[in-house]
């Protein structure tokens, strides 16, 4: 249980496979569901917070790689070491659709916002967007070099970004058919790519220990942390029992815009950091013993975080009311001056909604 000093606790710790757990996602719209897959081949659906399993999805005939749900949370993907995606009704409890084109390993997935589209990553270094209607791929985009760690559907629905292993980020324009804009600034594999929820803003995470913004209007660089400097930080802000204060570095593995997109959460080993971009820094960091952080959500005042090891899942949650700039104390060695915007004010042009959606097909 949370005292009322704590600011992060553990929640659970269970087996969820019969072998290895390879991939997780938590549901964002409720923050309150996890699906996991492993090599076992199944797919198991857990409500956060319960020690029981929902559901065992079975279909795949290779390990799972990869998954995500649907916006809704009525609907799961998973990708398979094979190549192969399928997709599940979970209301219905079966397999609605089945994906078949990539060569390799699925590496990352995401759901269209609002059209019945899937976009998925692969080993193979091939991006493929599918119609789940018609059941099959109407476009391939090719031009990262190695694998693609990361992939996210704009707000809107019209661009896909992409972050691959050999360091790049890709902007595709899906009325078009073609890549928009690469942002090669980062040294090692993108972990992450994450577009704010209303502003034409891009936040990507990487290898080499930084977070780079991105305007997307005018295609630029709006600011980078420091590579370093979330190292430095901890030292005065973690106790001297963590990896973190001992000196070992660690990048971000994933991250998430708040939902009313005042800050990024980022999640490392053990470490939940909050950044401001404008200018880049850092509001807060918090230890957390999640280990090597998969994918964090929010619900109700709180950041759930999970992570595997094995056969295990290990859940935890941060009070995000004892976290800055929602709450708390500010860090004492924070020295940049306060952004010239409150929350919710920005000068960069916000996503639309409205807009009808149509994908260029392949020629």
């Amino acid at each position: 249980m949370a005292t009322s000093t704590k600011r992060s606790w553990r929640l659970q710790d269970f087996v969820a496979h019969g072998s290895n757990v390879n991939c997780l996602a938590l549901g964002h719209k409720s923050g309150r569901v996890l699906v996991t897959g492993g090599d076992d081949k199944k797919v198991n659906l857990w409500a956060v917070g319960k020690h029981n399993c929902i559901m065992s999805l079975s279909g795949h005939i290779t390990p799972v790689e990869c998954v995500k749900f649907g916006h809704s949370e009525e609907h799961v993907c998973a990708g398979s070491q094979a190549g192969a995606l399928k997709i599940w009704d979970l209301e219905a409890a079966k397999i609605v659709r089945t994906l078949t084109g990539h060569k390799a390993s699925i590496r990352s997935i995401d759901f269209h916002p609002y059209g019945d589209f899937l976009t998925s990553g692969s080993l193979d270094t091939s991006i493929r967007l599918w119609d789940i209607r018609r059941k099959g791929c109407i476009f391939t985009y090719k031009g990262h070099k190695q694998t693609v760690n990361s992939l996210k559907f704009s707000p809107d629905g019209q661009w896909i970004a992409s972050g691959g292993e050999e360091g790049i980020v890709k902007l595709w324009d899906l009325r078009a058919g073609r890549m928009l804009k690469e942002f090669p600034e980062h040294s090692g594999p993108v972990t992450a790519v994450e577009f704010h929820p209303n502003e034409f803003l891009l936040a990507s995470s990487s290898a080499d220990r930084s977070i780079n913004f991105w305007d997307l209007e005018n295609f630029h660089l709006v600011s980078s942390t420091e590579k370093d400097s979330g190292a430095i930080r901890q030292d005065s802000a973690i106790g001297s029992g963590s990896q973190a204060s001992r000196g070992v570095l660690s990048f971000d593995r994933c991250i998430y815009f708040s939902q009313g997109g005042e800050c990024l959460f980022t999640g490392s080993q053990d470490v939940l950091r909050v950044y401001g971009w404008e200018p880049a820094r850092l509001y807060d960091i918090v230890p957390v013993g999640w280990g090597r952080i998969q994918d964090i959500a929010t619900a109700q005042n709180q950041l759930i975080g999970a992570s595997f090891h094995m056969t295990n899942v290990l859940l935890c949650v941060v009070d995000l009311k004892r976290v800055q700039p929602f709450g708390g104390v500010p860090l004492v060695s924070q020295s940049s001056p306060p952004s010239p915007f409150s929350h919710g004010q920005s000068i960069r042009k916000s996503f639309s909604r409205d807009k009808p959606f149509n994908v260029a097909k392949a020629k």
